[in-house]
């Protein structure tokens, strides 16, 4: 699981008020635009980070920025400024959107491949994942050509390292021992 104990908890408060207001899927939705425009700006980020930007100016960049936000997403905001604990509203997003597909009987399959997946290994990768775990997946590509070929799977704590560089190393290391 994401974060710290901290963000856990504000995870946990909010998802138990977005399941209470019915409006789950909508927060989840807010939590990973969240997570994506942080993680796509590194200015952001710094912001939320520095003591030196005061919590007015910050509130009011996170308002412009996530304009349409669910209320309960504006309401973590304000109780993050409240309690100074403002940085940790990425690992709160992450948290809250393990906790919701945990919730739901829902993962996310992360996918390493060297060419991006077609939709019909997606779909054959996404059957594998609920053959092995019962759960449904969204699926999550990543490309990283070093693998040179074939796949790196991970669901949750699982990973299945089927790429050639790892069979490619395996050998290298019998060849050493030897």
């Amino acid at each position: 699981m994401l974060g710290s104990r901290a963000a856990i908890r504000y995870a946990k408060a909010v998802l138990s008020l977005a399941t209470d207001q019915k409006s789950g899927e909508a927060v989840s939705g807010d939590m990973k635009l969240i997570t994506d425009t942080i993680a796509q700006s590194e200015d952001l980020n710094q912001m939320l980070q520095s003591p030196v930007v005061t919590s007015s100016d910050k509130k009011a960049v996170l308002l412009a920025v996530f304009k349409d936000a669910n209320v309960a997403t504006t309401n973590l905001i304000d109780t993050l400024i409240a309690n100074k604990r403002l940085p940790l509203l990425n690992d709160v997003a992450s948290s809250y959107i393990y906790l919701y597909d945990e919730q739901r009987g829902s993962q996310v399959a992360t996918v390493t491949t060297a060419i991006p997946l077609t939709d019909a290994l997606k779909s054959k990768v996404l059957a594998k994942v609920k053959e092995l775990t019962g759960k449904d997946a969204e699926l999550k590509n990543i490309i990283d050509e070093s693998i040179l070929g074939g796949f790196i799977l991970r669901v949750g704590d699982i990973q299945y390292n089927a790429s050639i560089s790892n069979k490619l190393n395996t050998l290298k290391k019998e060849f050493t021992l030897n």
